[in-house]
């Protein structure tokens, strides 16, 4: 399966309320939400039409976290009467906003990566959903941190053991996507500061010159899941209702952890 087309599916099946995105490019990834979307890109080059209500910051990642209120624009969706005219809840205009699905897909180094999760998992809904792109270079090449190919997922790959290193708590899943694969992450916590506090260490470890020796499971794809096989499990419903019941993670994320653990690469 092509990465827009599980991406096009992967809205459908999280039944998100919200969407971020992280690497805006020329927007073709936009184009597939429908909800309340912010996407960020200093330099984004929008030539796609885009058919959902959008907050488009010019700005770094980075840069944007750092604004007082950066989820303003998804602030309960809408006012509450706007609400109940589409036969939705009233109350989430005045409830902490938080994210449903978000798509990082920035500057293709790790420790961006790494703190465009940080960023997003500040905001993000239990129940809900990360995506990094570009997850399974096809070769060395193509994993360098200095581009020198016109295909390039530069070193994220990395985020996969970072994250099973350093957040055992979360469960992440690598799919088969083509042309270069995708890693979702569940069971975000917004209170945990792990990798913050260990931000240095992680960069000091991970950080080494060209050329990257990429694991023999990145490059052949042995720990990651067929697209269609993830988007047919049966926790999808679990997650959407525990978001919508805004049941609390201490109590909803064990039995879905279970649940997600058979495709999980920290398995």
């Amino acid at each position: 399966m092509k990465r827009h087309e599980f991406l096009r599916e992967l809205h459908k099946v999280t039944a998100n309320r919200n969407y971020l995105e992280i690497g805006v490019n020329d927007g073709r990834s936009l184009t597939l939400s429908r909800v309340p979307s912010i996407a960020i890109d200093p330099a984004f080059k929008v030539v796609t039409e885009i058919r959902c209500d959008v907050h488009l910051a010019k700005a770094t990642s980075d840069d944007f976290f750092a604004r007082e209120n950066p989820l303003a624009h998804l602030r309960g969706g809408r006012h509450p009467l706007r609400q109940l005219a589409r036969n939705r809840s009233p109350f989430g205009y005045w409830k902490r906003t938080t994210l449903d699905l978000s798509f990082i897909d920035g500057m293709h180094l790790f420790e961006y990566a790494l703190r465009d999760f940080i960023n997003v998992e500040k905001y993000s809904d239990w129940a809900g959903v990360i995506v990094f792109d570009d997850m399974l270079p096809r070769n060395v090449d193509e994993a360098a941190r200095d581009r020198h190919t016109n295909a390039w997922t530069g070193d994220v790959y990395k985020l996969v053991e970072i994250l099973n290193r350093h957040r055992p708590d979360l469960v992440t899943v690598l799919v088969d996507t083509a042309p270069t694969g995708q890693l979702l992450v569940f069971g975000a916590d917004p209170d945990n500061t792990v990798l913050q506090d260990k931000y240095d260490e992680i960069i000091a470890e991970f950080e080494v010159p060209d050329p990257q020796k990429v694991p023999e499971s990145i490059l052949e794809r042995t720990t990651a899941v067929k697209a269609e096989d993830l988007l047919s499990a049966g926790f999808w419903k679990a997650l959407e209702t525990s978001r919508n019941r805004g049941t609390k993670r201490a109590r909803g994320w064990e039995p879905l952890r279970r649940a997600l653990e058979q495709f999980g690469t920290n398995r």
